[in-house]
């Protein structure tokens, strides 16, 4: 039975699981050659007599089983899925590995909603004991920068809230709230990665296979193998026949990153350099398009006239634009559920492909890459990150100024000054990420087709949307306007959609409405604070 190192503190639960996962493999597999369906139970052989009978099928499941892992036919492991309670892990593990690809869903504790505790946070077990003391006043100073920015922010959140409710003045309770919680959203900027935080993570058996090969690498190679191992072990539990199709990990040294990382940064290391150049092609953005289909517009329109079998005289590029873009047309663009993956006319979006280059906070990044059909090229932070500080400061705090300013520059230099210690107390470079900030700045590039960008952009331009990543999606509109107008006149927030779609109520959010009639306004003159 494999057991898992014992390296991390979190709490690891199987809350509920596909049953019998290599029997159902084995049966999918069988049954794509027989002309009957084979019922997962005769794959075990419980239909059989004989025990020595029954042996020799589970025999036959294990040899084919081996054998659809080995030869690559993993379509017959997805079937099975497993829901974990992951408790008891940073921020950084969450960014770094599980959110890392599209093969996942997560729900995650909120730091915009949820007042974040002093002792929530990830302390590295394998951390040197001479570096424990700086660790721990280093964290222990940034939760105090926390709480003391949260009071200094919420003045002005409060201000930009009455400004957009003045009736909120007689509701004091509601008031409050959410000015705590405006507040906390941007104070949590200087929250250390090592912040603990939970969550319900559900994966397929194949993603499980994975998570188990490549679970030692960085940035976070020792906290991965810790919760990896741990939801094997809830795995084997539940069916300990997977046991033999589980390899052993890929060694940190042998992963091409870490081969990489020490070509490139044993000798003369330059993230600054990178950093500057990175910054230099942004331009001032937080995201810039980089690149694009240079007839975006007209492969859209093509494949609107294949979907309804017209001619291009029968329908012209801007009318089989409008077809599939308009909410007015394309009424499915309104409905609550995202149908365009199903919709043939919709699926026609996915011919149109956008790359931007982008920076955001590490905070604002770990909600952007939930968007999982937008995937990205995310930095290997030990290659980026030096003894400078670099982050990206929140909106509401240059507002601010003052004392929200000094606390939030004086956290950061310390979460800096604290890493830097802790390397030269011989704590490894993981350990030494855990104190940098919320804050850090991430630079990434992110491609997505038109299909998954519009959904994107129909989120996230929503004022109620985090602040970084609703500027970064008006930037990209803009952009695409500029280069494929007739696309980008309809990249538009969801009460605009709902509007030109006839949906009623005309913003979808409830008592969580921003407070501003944005689908009235054009996109140029879309202006938000918080």
């Amino acid at each position: 039975m494999y057991n898992p190192p014992v390296l991390m503190p979190a709490q690891v639960r199987l809350v509920a699981a596909f049953p019998r996962p290599v029997d159902v493999a084995v049966a999918a597999a069988r049954s794509c050659y027989s002309p009957q369906l084979v019922p997962p139970a005769k794959v075990a052989g419980e239909h059989l007599a004989e025990e020595e009978a029954r042996q020799a099928a589970l025999a036959r499941r294990d040899k084919l089983a081996q054998s659809l892992y080995l030869a690559g036919h993993h379509t017959t492991f997805q079937h099975a899925h497993f829901l974990f309670a992951i408790e008891g892990v940073s921020r950084q593990f969450v960014w770094s590995f599980l959110h890392a690809h599209p093969f996942a869903n997560s729900e995650q504790v909120s730091q915009r909603y949820v007042p974040v505790a002093e002792d929530a946070v990830y302390e590295p077990p394998t951390l040197p004991e001479k570096a424990k003391a700086e660790y721990q006043s280093t964290v222990a100073h940034l939760h105090a920068a926390y709480r003391q920015l949260v009071e200094a922010l919420s003045p002005i959140a409060e201000a930009e809230l009455l400004a957009r409710f003045p009736t909120w003045k007689r509701h004091p309770e509601r008031l409050a709230r959410q000015t705590q919680r405006k507040a906390q959203e941007v104070a949590r900027a200087v929250l250390p990665l090592a912040t603990l935080t939970s969550l319900y993570h559900t994966i397929s058996c194949l993603t499980l296979f994975r998570y188990r090969r490549l679970c030692a690498q960085a940035d976070v190679p020792e906290e991965t193998r810790g919760v990896v191992g741990a939801m094997v072990a809830e795995a084997l539990r539940w069916d300990p026949t997977l046991e033999k199709l589980f390899q052993e990990p890929i060694a940190l040294e042998e992963t091409p990153e870490y081969r990489c990382f020490l070509e490139f940064h044993s000798a003369s290391p330059q993230p600054a350099a990178f950093r500057e150049e990175f910054d230099r092609q942004l331009g001032g953005l937080s995201s810039r398009l980089m690149s694009w289909g240079q007839r975006n517009q007209e492969a859209v329109a093509a494949a609107v006239r294949t979907v309804l079998g017209v001619t291009e005289a029968q329908l012209p590029t801007t009318e089989a634009i409008r077809l599939v873009l308009d909410p007015s047309r394309n009424t499915l663009l309104g409905e609550e559920l995202n149908l365009t993956t199903l919709s043939k006319l919709s699926r026609a979006l996915h011919h149109a492909h956008y790359t931007f280059a982008k920076k955001l906070s590490h905070a604002a990044d770990s909600q952007d890459q939930r968007h999982r059909m937008t995937p990205a090229a995310r930095p290997l932070l030990w290659a980026v990150v030096d003894e400078e500080p670099d982050v990206v400061v929140p909106k509401l705090v240059q507002h601010a100024g003052g004392k929200a300013l000094s606390l939030f520059e004086d956290a950061v230099s310390r979460a800096w000054e604290g890493a830097q210690k802790l390397l030269r107390a011989g704590a490894s470079r993981e350990h030494a990420l855990y104190l940098l900030p919320n804050a850090l700045a991430i630079r990434f590039v992110e491609s997505a087709d038109l299909l998954n960008l519009h959904h994107k952009h129909r989120m996230r331009l929503c004022y109620n949307a985090q602040e970084e990543i609703w500027q970064a999606s008006w930037e990209e509109a803009e952009q695409i306007a500029a280069v494929d107008p007739e696309i980008g006149r309809f990249l538009l927030p969801p009460c605009a959609v709902r509007k030109a779609a006839g949906k009623s109520p005309i913003c979808p959010e409830g008592d969580r409405f921003c407070g501003i009639p944005v689908w009235r306004l054009q996109r140029k003159d879309y202006r938000r604070l918080i």
